[in-house]
């Protein structure tokens, strides 16, 4: 036997914490590392009371091509903790967490997100929903023992292991949630296209829309994996929204990320909407009374005037969840939260005509495509007028790859002295080029300025990429477009300086 310290083998390998889980490059994600992090992760839950005597694990994974051997590493260290493995196989992320939380037992997803398959990810949740940030302290921390005996030098099993067979039940619970909720007609003449790519949820998607009495049709099927960002969709993807939509045939379009947590819906005319848009419409359609989301999000939500109750939270699911139970505490009754990207998280039950749709406090994209669907079919308006239901505020967001963390952590910290005027000067001096010049600052997460025309610019370092992340916000759709693309060029010149 061997002891790991789960710290130490963060340093070793370059697999480390992410938003809810560990992310690094596929072939750094080797049988022993999934192994070491699974067998922590179930050590903990178990060492710190938050696993009930049921012990069992379901898992499944999208379609990169690591994910599979991925996935049987974690199934083998759960196996030898003596769980029993629940293998959904390759199905969304919030199908897998759903299945969890309903039969109250853990779960992991396989998944690098809408990130380069070159990379892969292990996402974890409690019988409850995602793991906090207690959580992943507490796994960081944990030194496990393991078998040195079942791995070669290079991480690799020694003895190769049969896959388990698959359980439809996970995903079966996910499909029929959605048309026992809002009813099995709600959708009834409605033309969608699903663009596919290679999102795990691609058919279940085709399946969840004809369910609700849709027309679907199945558009851009991928044999290649495509990292779809939905914060920073590629041009190659608004491209194709606009063919398919020119002649007229769809209402909407509908797609998601790698992991099928985050949405993608477009208008009638193939324009995809802003994630933090779609939020609002969601909640809004929901009746909610209080939502949980990023500061980085569209400040139309406090702008429309609709809401009771509004949290700003730091960049990732965890901090939503953590605000949405803010709020309940604070007596709303009605909550929700979103992000930028457009997952959208429930944290109350909701109901509809004597029906319960259970809460998901975790990122999922069909719930706000079909309540902004509603929204329209309730209005009798295409979705570019529903649009126009909420005050006109428009961001962009896109990010400068390759940009190592260090470095944008080393920049963002040159801009922030601490004391506003001094940030304030040192934002005006970096972006004097750009005839930029900031009155407020929000440093929740990264740092967001209000510009002197009431413009917004909010640069970020990703947190789970080396990347470097710029939004925008304008009255002008055209002008937040320019003003982030103006921004990263300026941005761009920053890594030969540095």
């Amino acid at each position: 036997m061997k002891s790991v310290l789960i710290q130490k083998l963060m340093s070793t390998s370059g697999v480390k914490f992410g938003t809810s889980g560990a992310r690094g490059l596929a072939d750094a994600i080797t049988d022993e590392v999934a192994y070491s992090y699974t067998r922590a992760f179930l050590i903990h839950l178990i060492e710190s009371g938050r696993m009930s005597k049921n012990r069992q694990l379901a898992i499944a994974g999208d379609l990169r091509p690591s994910s599979p051997r991925i996935m049987l590493a974690i199934s083998r260290a759960a196996v030898d903790l003596k769980f029993k493995v629940i293998n959904g196989g390759m199905i969304p992320s919030p199908a897998i967490a759903l299945f969890g939380m309903a039969e109250y037992i853990p779960s992991i997803m396989v998944t690098g997100s809408h990130i380069p398959d070159d990379r892969n990810g292990i996402k974890f949740n409690r019988p409850e929903g995602e793991i906090d940030k207690t959580d992943e302290t507490g796994i960081k921390a944990a030194q496990i023992d393991i078998d040195e005996k079942l791995f070669d030098g290079n991480g690799a099993f020694v003895q190769s292991y049969d896959h388990l067979e698959v359980s439809s039940l996970p995903i079966e619970l996910y499909l029929k949630r959605w048309p026992d909720f809002f009813g099995d007609k709600c959708l009834d003449g409605l033309r969608l296209g699903v663009y596919q790519h290679s999102t795990v949820g691609r058919d279940h998607l085709v399946q969840i829309f004809e369910s609700m009495g849709a027309h679907v049709q199945a558009l851009g099927r991928s044999d290649k994996f495509i990292p779809v960002d939905t914060e920073a969709i590629r041009p190659e993807d608004v491209v194709l929204a606009k063919d398919w939509c020119a002649d007229g045939e769809f209402d909407a379009l509908i797609s998601a990320d790698g992991d099928c947590d985050r949405p993608l819906l477009s208008d009638e005319n193939g324009s995809w909407i802003r994630g933090d848009v779609l939020g609002i419409l969601g909640a809004r359609y929901l009746d909610a009374d209080g939502v949980a989301t990023p500061v980085s999000c569209n400040t139309a939500l406090e702008k429309c005037g609709i809401f009771e109750a509004i949290q700003r939270t730091k960049i990732g699911s965890p901090y939503v969840i953590e605000a949405m139970g803010k709020l309940a505490n604070n007596g709303a009754q009605k909550i929700v939260g979103y992000e930028a990207n457009g997952g959208f998280l429930q944290h109350s039950k909701l109901y509809n005509e004597g029906r319960i749709l259970t809460t998901l406090p975790t990122r999922d994209p069909v719930i706000v495509c079909v309540a902004v669907l509603l929204a329209g079919l309730k209005a009798q308006v295409k979705l570019s007028e529903l649009l126009k239901s909420i005050p006109a505020r428009f961001t962009a967001s896109d990010r400068i790859k390759n940009f190592p963390s260090e470095l944008s952590h080393s920049k963002l910290e040159s801009l922030h002295f601490g004391e506003l005027s001094e940030d304030i000067s040192a934002f005006n001096v970096a972006f004097k080029a750009l005839g930029l010049e900031a009155k407020g600052l929000d440093d929740t997460d990264g740092l967001r300025y209000t510009l002197s025309d009431d413009r917004v610019v909010h640069l970020r370092g990703s947190g789970n990429a080396p990347e470097l992340r710029c939004y925008t916000e304008s009255d002008s759709e055209v002008d937040a477009v320019e003003l982030m693309r103006s921004c990263l060029s300026l941005m761009e010149t920053w890594k030969n300086q540095m």
